[in-house]
Formats: structure tokens, sequence, C-alpha cells
């Protein structure tokens, strides 16, 4: 595979548009409408729609791809770090959460070597199909696409290692609901990742609806139904947290956190 070609690909972060939703019953819509505000005056790079106190981001899609395929990009944003990072090993499975055309699935595919897979999940078909065509470009056959939704990931529960988001939680329309479905998608022991730019350093030239404190990333994946403990975070990167976190067994009580770096 050629590493450099797959740093040029686009990874649309997030690309999730609206697509087809079972209907929920009456409780559950009370619960979501409960769980959101929406606010009619609100930063023009956000959607109006704010979840514990963060206002939810516009989505970057395909219109986007001139930016995320930029040149300077390994250089700002150092992915090959960031996949040293996450001891990614043989035989591993792994969802990449917004994959778009798979950037971020690419560089996962070799690491996990001889018997992983990497499931590519993303709602917008167009860049499923762009994935599954580079795939066959360079002779991937361990990345799977995976169509999702705004509110499931498609995934089988207890069926991954990892499941990473690289930039593109904050852009979650029903960050609740996805969180609850990737959480219930991790096999016990497995690792949740948020790759964010961060919110605490006003130096990082991104729009600030398209940040996350590391504060913030906690208040929101730990609460008790998810299942999930921070485990580290790691300091890696020049311009986002990479914040990891571990699911618990079923068995495990109270907060399972790592010796990582706060």
């Amino acid at each position: 595979m050629s590493r450099a070609f797959f740093l040029v690909c686009v990874s649309v972060c997030g690309g999730l548009l609206r697509a087809d939703e079972p209907a929920a019953d009456p409780t559950q819509a009370t619960a979501a409408a409960d769980r959101y505000e929406t606010r009619r005056i609100h930063d023009p790079n956000g959607i109006g729609k704010f979840y514990m106190g963060r206002e939810i981001a516009h989505v970057m899609g395909f219109a986007g791809a001139a930016w995320l395929e930029r040149s300077t990009r390994e250089e700002e944003e150092r992915l090959t770090l960031l996949i040293r990072a996450l001891r990614l090993k043989p035989g591993d499975v792994v969802a990449d959460i917004g994959a778009g055309s798979g950037v971020i699935s690419m560089l996962m595919a070799e690491p996990i070597l001889p018997g992983g897979k990497v499931l590519a999940v993303d709602v917008q078909q167009e860049m499923l199909d762009r994935l599954k065509a580079y795939c066959q470009q360079l002779g991937v056959e361990n990345v799977e696409p995976i169509r999702g939704t705004q509110k499931r990931s498609g995934l089988k529960p207890a069926s991954v290692d990892m499941a990473i988001m690289v930039d593109v939680y904050h852009e979650f329309e029903y960050p609740y609901e996805m969180l609850a479905d990737i959480s219930k998608a991790l096999k016990p022991g497995g690792r949740l990742v948020f790759v964010e730019y961060r919110k605490e350093d006003p130096a990082v030239p991104i729009k600030e609806v398209h940040k996350m404190t590391q504060a913030q990333v906690r208040l929101e994946a730990e609460q008790p139904e998810f299942g999930l403990s921070w485990l580290e975070t790691v300091h890696v990167l020049p311009m986002q947290h990479v914040i990891i976190f571990r699911k618990q067994a079923a068995a495990e009580s109270g907060p399972a956190g790592g010796s990582g770096q706060q």
C-alpha cells in the first residue's frame, strides 16, 4: 500500500447526513426531547441544537473534501503518530465511525493483519462507494464498508475491539443515541477513541464548535448507562486530543481508568 496515497485521501470526518430511521416509541421520543435543547441565538457554524451544554456543529460533508484532501494534512495532524498511538495488533476488529472515503480505515488496515478487519461506517453511500473503489484499486481486502444512520452505527453487539471517531463526534446530531449504540458494539474491555481538536487551546485554528475540551468529552462519554470508563489521554498530536475509554465488563462496578496522562 502507498501510505502517501492514503494521507491525501479524504477522510470525510462525519459525513453524517440524515438517513431513514425507524420510528421511535413515544417514551423514547420524550426522552430525546428532554435530552436536547434548541436555541434561536447560536454560533452560525452550529446547528442551534445543544447537548449537555455543547452546541452540535454543522457536518463537514463531501463539499469539504478539498480541505480534507490538503497535501499538508500529515504535517498538520500527524496521522501516522495517531495510528501508532492506537497500539493496534493483528486480529483486531476495529470500527472507523464516520469513515468517509477511508483514509483512517486504510491506515489501520495493515497493522491489524493477519486476521483483522476494519469496519468503515458512514451514512453517505457515495463515500462508501468511493472507499470501496479505493480498496479495490489498492488491493485492500480487510476493510468492510457499513452504512449507518444518524442514530445507529450498523455494528453488531459486542463485535469490535476498538472504535474510533476522528474529528466526527462533535457533529453527531444524536450524540447520546450514537454513543449508546457504539458502546453496545464494543466487546468487554474494548476501547472507544475520540480524536477531537483541543478547545482548551485558542491557538488551534479551527472553528470553536468543531473543537471539544477533554472535560466535555468525558462528561458525555462517562454516563453510567454507556459502561465506559476513561483509560487515558494520549498527547502526541499537534492540535488534537486522543481520548481513550474502555468498555467495562458486565460484572465490573465503579471506574476502571488506567494510568494514562491527563
